[in-house]
């Protein structure tokens, strides 16, 4: 919202903010002049590298492609632990298989028969580390 002391540093900087955090995004101005708005708005979307969409009143629209977000990768990481429900059934036919609930943890598997295993860890090739 743009109040009456018009566009000021603070204006300009939250607007980016929430050009960033959306992409498009609507913006009152309080102020009864026109042109004066009209003014804003242009100066606004120039300051801003942003599109002006559209202009209704007191309301101005205003579009900017949102910034692709960088994701940290971090090769150490592991998968998280997982809850897991494992059916044991009895040898008797008749009775109902028992149910467990195992956490299995990034670095185990479940086997077949319903038993956790921890993984082994990836063999590095002798080739790979040689250097002739």
């Amino acid at each position: 919202m743009i109040g009456n002391d018009g566009l000021t540093p603070a204006v300009v900087k939250e607007t980016d903010a929430a050009l960033n955090a959306h992409g498009l995004i609507k913006v009152r101005v309080l102020g009864d002049d026109r042109a004066q708005r009209d003014a804003m708005y242009l100066q606004l979307a120039d300051q801003l590298g942003a599109a002006p969409i559209q202009h209704i009143g007191k309301l101005l629209v205003l579009w900017r492609p949102k910034p692709e977000k960088e994701k940290a990768v971090d090769e150490d990481r592991m998968r998280g632990p997982k809850d897991v429900k494992v059916l044991k059934y009895s040898k008797r036919g008749g009775q109902r298989p028992e149910v467990k609930t195992l956490r299995v943890l990034g670095n185990q598997r479940l086997s077949a028969g319903g038993q956790v295993k921890r993984a082994k860890p990836k063999q590095k090739s002798i080739k790979k580390g040689r250097h002739d």
